[in-house]
């Protein structure tokens, strides 16, 4: 959500749970949003699904529900892709998961905000759109320190997973192919951020 404050849109970190990105949301409306995008990093389950893909599902699937993008909004980054998202309660961290969750639910990637972002705009009567980047293919184990990466506020917490690292060792090369994979789909958001960016400034010109 940070790399879309440097365009000039309102934004609020989720900090990669459910409760702050509900808590975002709910800022973001109080503070008169009249649409809400999710925008960020995803894991994939589906293993078609690739390090730096850019997603614009067509549905979040969450707690039961399934809520639908807006059409309209979402041909600012480039129109819906044939995927639906869940909007999970915590992060499937290995591959048996992620593989099982995709045969139970059929979404295409998971993250941990887009459920809550998607039921606060249902709830008001706003429009959303969700759009993420793959950094987690579905072939990967994440390593124990990877989950204790994220603070509260979505900054990296690096005491705690040096922490972990120095506990065991034999994280540092899944960490760096990690880091390496989050990289590529930062600078494919940032890259669509810059698009959407440049647009909007040719609009209002």
């Amino acid at each position: 959500m940070r790399i879309a404050a440097r365009f000039g849109y309102p934004v609020e970190a989720g900090g990669g749970t459910p409760a702050g990105a509900e808590a975002a949301a709910r800022r973001l409306i109080d503070a008169g949003a009249t649409a809400l995008v999710s925008f960020g990093l995803a894991g994939g389950l589906d293993p078609a699904l690739r390090p730096g893909e850019v997603i614009v599902p067509w549905a979040v699937l969450s707690n039961g529900g399934t809520w639908h993008a807006d059409r309209s909004l979402a041909e600012r980054f480039g129109g819906l892709t044939a995927h639906t998202i869940l909007g999970g309660r915590e992060v499937a961290a290995t591959a048996t998961e992620k593989r099982c969750v995709y045969l139970l639910t059929q979404a295409h990637a998971i993250d941990l905000e887009s459920g809550a972002v998607a039921a606060a705009a249902a709830a008001h009567g706003l429009s959303f759109v969700v759009v993420r980047a793959i950094c987690d293919p579905a072939e990967r184990d994440l390593p124990p320190a990877a989950l204790l990466a994220l603070g509260p506020d979505g900054a990296i917490n690096l005491w705690r997973v040096l922490r972990s690292v120095f506990g065991d060792p034999r994280q540092i090369a899944p960490l760096l192919a990690l880091a390496h994979d989050a990289r590529i789909a930062r600078r494919a958001l940032l890259g669509l951020a810059a698009r959407v960016d440049a647009e909007r400034r040719g609009e209002d010109a």
